[in-house]
């Protein structure tokens, strides 16, 4: 029997502990079959037998798979809201010592704009913000926290000058911010998740997902999060089955636990 996708995935699920079953698979397959004609090899099975030996080339293919495309202040009215209703409906909730937990947190680009808001209305020793990621060299690029001028573009300037040090050609965030996040390796479709989480912030990363791995990542943050607690998502998202796992909606793109 001929070498198809179907061999691809349950090797690739051997080799890397991620499940391709649970993303949508015409997209997925097709980004791939893309993956693999620029990087030179004729079919899934040479490209699969390559990375066994590869390790530059494992790398490649997981921080492709796992789409690392983030940004400062992404999307800029979610963050504006964010600030002017969200954090003082958790402060009200919660207190100000805040857990928030940052879900497929790319390059770090989001829960560091998560801190530099914080900042603006709480100390820094009372932020604490957990922020994961499958792909080992996007977590290792977040932790060095330095940015190109595109990524920091749409921040605003008062956070910019006040959070980051201009370096050639770029910007490093300064470490008072560095030490609110906390950076760990999360596989969100197969990893045990946290728990006693005021916020979770996991935008633009489920859409890739099937929608029955959807389904049971939103209830698995149901679970993590705290009574009341808040669920932040993207702007090309919703959440079909809310109700019915236990979510209410409090404004765009906002869910409250209930």
């Amino acid at each position: 029997m001929a070498y198809d996708y179907e061999n691809f995935k349950a090797d690739v699920y051997k080799l890397t502990d991620i499940d391709l079953n649970l993303y949508k698979e015409r997209q997925m397959k097709r980004r791939i079959e893309s993956l693999i004609a620029r990087k030179g090899h004729k079919d899934f099975q040479s490209f699969y037998l390559a990375m066994k030996t590869d390790p530059e080339l494992l790398k490649s293919f997981i921080s492709y798979l796992t789409i690392n495309v983030s940004e400062f202040y992404r999307n800029p009215a979610q963050w504006q809201l964010f600030e002017k209703d969200m954090i003082p409906y958790m402060e009200k909730n919660f207190g100000r010592r805040l857990n928030i937990w940052s879900a497929a947190c790319s390059t770090g680009d989001e829960p560091y704009t998560i801190a530099m808001i914080l900042a603006k209305k709480f100390p820094l020793s009372s932020i604490n913000i957990t922020a994961t990621d499958i792909d080992d060299d996007v977590l290792a690029f977040a932790k060095e926290g330095y940015y190109s001028a595109k990524s920091v573009e749409r921040l605003p300037k008062e956070l910019l000058t006040k959070h980051f040090t201009q370096v050639d050609k770029g910007y490093q965030i300064n470490n008072d911010i560095k030490k609110c996040v906390t950076f760990k390796k999360h596989n969100l479709l197969k990893d045990r998740y946290p728990s006693g989480m005021h916020m979770i912030v996991c935008r633009n990363v489920v859409i890739y997902f099937t929608d029955e791995a959807k389904d049971e990542v939103y209830k698995k943050f149901h679970t993590t999060l705290s009574n009341k607690g808040i669920l932040f998502i993207g702007n090309t998202e919703q959440i079909v089955h809310a109700k019915e796992i236990g979510f209410s909606a409090i404004d765009s793109f906002f869910y409250e636990k209930v």
